[in-house]
């Protein structure tokens, strides 16, 4: 994405703002919801089944939970969630989920137009964020009301679903309209501008230059008046808070013309997800046009005639869902597997061993076939040439392998049964290389074994792209010396605000700090909006109407 250009950017002094969300999927929205007046109470009708959380509750029951104290509320709930907002938040939306229980929702939500916090939600696309850009045929991992968001049924807009246990899961194409329908049903566009890319985030600190979180360069436009405000070009912005928050960006129009933006913000949310840069192996080869980063890239593959039955096997790397969904993609299309990944096929961090085979019988297939169509009888190179892998690739992968064949075992006995004989997969193996005449080399067992394939998928997960920050966002991890990453370095916060322990100012929520599942990460809506609405109530920011209308136009202006 290219940067915003210096001399593009209007002369005009830039709007200020209380709140700035970045990204328009489930989080954003839900975030908007909570920031546009609606609030969340005790449904007096109702039981939560946890008695120590339901007696908490009634002791303020005509306080919104907004209004009360996130840690006293989720001080002993125990769930899926490293963010204990996340883990109430969701049990006061669906009690007792994790036992299998549909109970209602213990909350009623209220709208108090005094209640408001303007703030606009930009995203690249329209609301809904990733979901627009998945396979629509797949279903989800979650359950389609564990997608929903606060104070709209899912099965309201979608028209229920009947039949089998698994028809309770949705396609993304249902999970995104879904999304778009809820702005619409809860009025909430007016705070939406889409087809909008931040290229810059910067802090303005008083007293201080302007630090840039673009690329750590200090920046000599912003300079303290001495009163307590700030000035940018000669023209003062008011800043109660001590600082401001630059925001930069441009908006594709028609033609695909690039209109640049900047914002002021007292607060500005993380809310981008973790889908924009794919996790990549670091081989030789790995740039070759034949090995691709998106399951999307397959279905492209095959409904253009790419591949067929006759063609070369396509290779599959990964032991996730993304990686199961191109296995099934591939094989339904009557395309020969290859499906290679590190771990042992019993290890108990397979996501398949944390899912339930009546709901999932379709991912459970694939580790049937992980599990027992195995690699066994392949060219291999000795243990003792271990050392000149790398430099031997090319020699090795001139010699193609004979077709692998299963182990005698996976055909024994009714349960491993052979369930596509175009399938075979390579546990505990890695790619060592790919070369530039379609052949991949692989390396596990002690030996090393090479294939001609068609096309590569590596598929090993995903990391968000915070490019706008310094350092990449690095220097807000847990750990600072790695880069942000959802499940082994998340965004470092205030389990309880949200709000980001290195940068006051500055919040991040869903897969940026390990929810990367919609039904917990509506929990740092809830958590941030909390601390918003208590910070900014003081402070006398709370408005009666929208007050965003100003701002859109300007923003949107062509």
């Amino acid at each position: 994405m290219p940067l915003l250009e210096e001399n593009t950017l209007s002369q005009e002094h830039p709007p200020t703002l209380p709140v700035v969300i970045i990204g328009n999927g489930p989080s954003g929205i839900c975030l908007s919801y909570l920031l546009s007046g609606y609030k969340p109470y005790l449904d007096t009708a109702t039981v939560h089944p946890n008695p120590i959380l339901y007696r908490k509750l009634q002791e303020s029951k005509h306080i919104p939970i907004t209004e009360q104290d996130m840690e006293y509320l989720s001080e002993g709930l125990e769930g899926r969630s490293r963010n204990p907002v996340a883990v109430l938040f969701d049990t006061l939306l669906h009690p007792n989920a994790d036992f299998g229980y549909e109970f209602p929702p213990v909350l009623k939500w209220r709208r108090d137009k005094h209640q408001q916090i303007t703030h606009l939600v930009l995203g690249k696309g329209t609301p809904g964020g990733a979901w627009h850009a998945m396979e629509g045929s797949m279903l989800t991992v979650s359950l389609g009301i564990w997608m929903e968001l606060p104070g709209v049924n899912y099965r309201d807009l979608t028209n229920g679903n009947e039949g089998d246990v698994t028809s309770d899961r949705a396609t993304p194409e249902e999970i995104s309209s879904y999304y778009k329908d809820y702005v619409k049903l809860k009025g909430l566009q007016k705070n939406f501008v889409d087809n909008t890319y931040v290229t810059s985030v910067q802090k303005l600190c008083r007293g201080h230059k302007l630090e840039g979180l673009e690329n750590g360069q200090e920046d000599q436009r912003v300079v303290d008046s001495g009163n307590g405000h700030f000035e940018e070009n000669g023209k003062e912005c008011d800043n109660n808070g001590g600082q401001l928050w630059e925001v930069r960006g441009y908006r594709q129009v028609q033609n695909d013309t690039h209109v640049p933006f900047s914002l002021f913000a007292e607060n500005v949310v993380l809310a981008t997800g973790a889908s924009d840069s794919p996790v990549r192996l670091g081989v030789e080869g790995e740039d070759l046009p034949f090995v691709f980063h998106s399951i999307s890239d397959l279905g492209l593959a095959v409904s253009q005639g790419k591949l067929d039955v006759n063609c070369d096997p396509v290779l599959v790397v990964g032991a996730g869902l993304s990686a199961a969904d191109a296995v099934l993609c591939a094989l339904n299309s009557n395309i020969k597997v290859l499906h290679v990944f590190r771990k042992n096929i019993d290890n108990p961090d397979l996501i398949f061993k944390q899912l339930p085979k009546t709901l999932y019988p379709e991912y459970h297939k694939v580790y049937n076939m992980m599990s027992s169509q195995t690699c066994t009888n392949v060219a291999s190179l000795s243990s003792s040439n271990r050392p000149q892998a790398v430099s031997i690739a090319s020699s090795v992968c001139a010699k193609m392998c004979p077709k692998p064949q299963l182990s005698a075992g996976s055909i024994a006995g009714g349960s491993s049964i052979n369930l596509f004989p175009n399938y075979t997969s390579f546990p505990e193996h890695c790619v060592v290389s790919f070369q530039s005449d379609m052949k991949c080399l692989l390396q596990g067992d002690n030996s090393l074994k090479a294939f001609k394939i068609s096309m590569a998928l590596v598929l090993i997960g995903t990391n968000p792209n915070l490019f706008f920050l310094k350092s990449q966002g690095q220097y807000l991890g847990q750990d600072p010396t790695r880069p942000i990453s959802c499940k082994q370095n998340p965004i470092d916060i205030d389990p309880y605000t949200f709000e980001c322990t290195k940068e006051p100012g500055l919040f991040a929520m869903g897969p940026l700090v390990g929810d990367n599942f919609v039904r917990f990460l509506k929990g740092g809506a809830l958590g941030i909006a909390s601390c918003l609405l208590k910070r900014l109530k003081k402070r006398g920011k709370l408005i009666s109407n929208g007050g965003n209308n100003f701002i859109l136009k300007i923003i949107r202006k062509t």
